[in-house]
């Protein structure tokens, strides 16, 4: 159902947007076939370099992949600017603000408005790929007592999406910077990968992951993208890297605080079975000691509290990625992005490291999360 619902509203998009440019080249219809051509290449590459993975050369994938995953920005940002001109255009049917000129020749006004929108879109290509790889640290002090006695220093990141995207360069300077925090443990709230185990295992996209050696471990949970990319064999390569995983499981750290890993929301549509019970993983803890949850959607942040969670954390939401999306994001999810306390539980939802599609961000941050737990 996912991905039907994905190609019939991805084809309809690319339809839209491909007849209203058509448009725009009345005044100089010699460019429509070069124009038809380089469209259908950009719309088609992603879902071709998918479909035919193992069997494309290396070069052809990551370039195929390359240029679909840019072109979603594009086709995003087409669409809102065609909407908004169709809805600026209805608005002076019953006003008449704009001026004359642009009606005297349509054809021109229709020329110069495709240019405007192309150009203001390659710019904010530019801008967001320049800010994702401007991976910003935060720290977050969560203090659970007045005089606490331990104290752990913990890195969390969110939504890395490891691909020929987000690469192994791209890899290697997080791990880079992972390491100068000096961790004493590394959570991972999901969607560590966008590709199947056998295309990372095959480009050595994840290796990196082997340098990172936190005193009390690596600690990951699953999320969609590890269910779109085949949850049980992901997992397992991963594993090997040296990354744990919690599906549905507990783990105590240093006889000191649980940490709590959820299988991702989307298990069920995947796989028909649920996840199981926030309660039933937390019926039979040490309640005197503190618990750190891993869910990777931030969805109803009352269970977390009604089961005396200390913090939560969570991705998923990317805060929308390109603006504004976000908006979308924040009428969906309490907390979109960044830190919240409800009650006595503590959340912080991560705009994530990496990137899903186009490899930019508008509108949020690539963001390490330094967490100093004292308790």
């Amino acid at each position: 159902m996912f991905f039907v619902i994905f190609f019939s509203l991805y084809t309809l998009l690319n339809t839209y947007v491909f007849i209203r440019g058509w448009q725009s080249l009345s005044l100089y219809p010699q460019f429509r076939i070069f124009y038809a051509i380089l469209f259908l290449t950009a719309a088609s590459s992603y879902i071709v370099a998918r479909i035919f993975s193992d069997h494309l050369p290396h070069f052809v994938y990551s370039t195929l992949i390359w240029i679909g995953s840019f072109w979603f920005l594009f086709l995003f940002y087409f669409f809102l600017a065609i909407v908004l001109i169709d809805l600026i255009l209805l608005i002076n049917k019953i006003i008449h603000f704009l001026p004359a000129p642009v009606f005297q020749n349509p054809n021109k006004s229709k020329f110069y408005a495709g240019v405007i929108v192309l150009s203001f879109t390659i710019l904010s290509a530019i801008f967001g790929y320049i800010n994702r790889l401007n991976i910003e640290v935060k720290e977050l002090n969560i203090k659970l007592n007045n005089i606490p006695e331990k104290e752990y220093r913990i890195v969390f990141f969110s939504d890395l999406h490891i691909s020929v995207i987000n690469n192994h360069n791209f890899l290697k300077s997080i791990v880079n910077k992972i390491n100068l925090l000096n961790p004493d443990l590394i959570l991972i709230g999901g969607d560590l990968v966008d590709e199947k185990s056998k295309k990372l295992r095959e480009l050595k996209l994840a290796d990196e992951l082997k340098n990172l050696k936190p005193r009390f471990g690596i600690y990951s949970i699953t999320g969609n993208h590890e269910y779109i990319n085949g949850a049980d064999s992901t997992v397992s390569f991963l594993e090997e890297l040296g990354i744990k995983f919690l599906r549905d499981e507990v783990i105590l750290i240093d006889n000191s605080f649980y940490v709590i890993g959820r299988e991702d929301y989307s298990k069920n549509n995947f796989t028909g079975q649920k996840r199981k019970s926030l309660e039933s993983l937390t019926q039979n803890l040490n309640n005197s000691l503190p618990k750190i949850l891993l869910d990777h959607q931030p969805l109803n942040l009352n269970e977390a509290i009604d089961n005396s969670i200390n913090l939560q954390l969570s991705g998923h939401t990317h805060h929308g990625q390109i603006a504004p999306a976000n908006l979308i994001t924040k009428l969906v999810y309490e907390l979109s992005w960044g830190y919240k306390k409800k009650g006595n539980t503590h959340f912080y939802v991560s705009s994530g490291i990496g990137t899903w599609g186009p490899p930019v961000k508008i509108g949020n941050d690539a963001e390490l999360i330094l967490i100093t737990f004292q308790f």
